[in-house]
């Protein structure tokens, strides 16, 4: 989440007349995130997020992320949803841009994840695979190995501004996933952000996944690498084989994982290191001047990314601890 263009308060008052959420109380902006405009809005009636979809996102996916939120919700789900307007409207315009108001998701993220909410997390999402098992849209994942090729392209001119050698290690790392990167393994909907920041916790019990804008179809077990990297490692850089047990043991009390997810979660935590290794860098290199954002450094991922390249077999994971 973030702030890139702001909205007025006779602006928000319009916007609301539609609604019948009550009148406005405040409006504060978001500084965490990179891709969206949000702000937390609160009225009489309740607190919610307004979201404004910058030009980073495609105008024909939020269907897709608003559908896929609204049908979580209605299996089940602990997650925000989509809120309608008086004529059943979701997707609505602010400031020039789709806007959209969704649910105030109760809870605070974690700064420190421990192994009981890396447990919880992996049982959320797997839930969170089945029930988005029967949605009716599909969505491809833009940062997926040939997205990553094309910022690999954007960004290796000046990778060595971050670290001596990191443009030699982004064609070396390109090249491997290129040439091994699963093709047969199951798939269905992800989340693909899944950051402590997205998870909600009420005390030790997690009470909701937030920020669904980059869902998307494909390979299940990438979505639990995904979530290894970001919640499995300490603050010097250290794996915590420990967390990753307890976040591997969550999931597949959901939903099993098969012999070939297991043997190929050395390379999914390759490609989901490197993913954000990409991304981080390219809005390192790119900081849009102005904005309300924070720009993480991509240095964390370069680090992961190494252990990964070191990793020799499934157990250093966790699994079957």
């Amino acid at each position: 989440m973030a702030v890139y263009t702001h909205v007025t308060a006779e602006e928000i008052t319009e916007f609301l007349k539609n609604y019948n959420e009550g009148e406005i109380i405040s409006l504060k902006g978001i500084a965490e995130g990179v891709e969206n405009t949000n702000y937390i809005l609160q009225t009489t009636k309740a607190s919610y997020i307004l979201t404004l979809y910058e030009k980073r996102v495609n105008p024909d996916d939020l269907p897709f992320f608003l559908g896929l939120m609204d049908h979580l919700v209605k299996k089940g789900c602990n997650t925000a949803a989509p809120v309608r307007d008086r004529d059943g409207i979701i997707l609505k315009t602010l400031c020039g841009r789709p806007a959209a108001l969704i649910s105030f998701l109760n809870g605070l993220s974690v700064n420190r994840p421990m192994a009981n909410h890396c447990y919880q997390l992996g049982r959320e999402m797997a839930k969170m695979h089945k029930a988005a098992s029967d949605f009716g849209l599909s969505r491809g994942n833009a940062l997926s190995v040939a997205g990553w090729q094309d910022l690999v392209l954007q960004c290796e001119d000046r990778a060595d501004e971050v670290a001596v050698g990191l443009k030699d290690l982004l064609h070396d790392e390109m090249d491997f996933l290129k040439s091994h990167w699963p093709s047969d393994l199951p798939t269905g909907v992800i989340h693909a952000d899944l950051f402590p920041d997205n998870v909600f916790f009420m005390g030790d019990e997690l009470s909701g996944l937030i920020d669904y804008y980059f869902a998307c179809n494909d390979i299940l077990a990438y979505d639990v690498a995904i979530s290894m990297n970001a919640w499995c490692f300490e603050a010097d850089g250290a794996f915590n084989i420990t967390k990753a047990s307890r976040m591997l043991r969550g999931y597949v009390k959901e939903r099993p994982l098969s012999d070939a997810e297991m043997s190929a979660m050395s390379i999914l935590c390759r490609g989901a290191s490197f993913r954000f290794l990409l991304s981080r860098l390219y809005d390192w290199l790119n900081q849009v001047e102005g904005a309300l954002v924070k720009v993480k450094d991509p240095s964390e991922y370069i680090n992961k990314l190494k252990f990964h390249r070191a990793v020799k077999s499934p157990s250093e994971y966790g699994l079957g601890i």
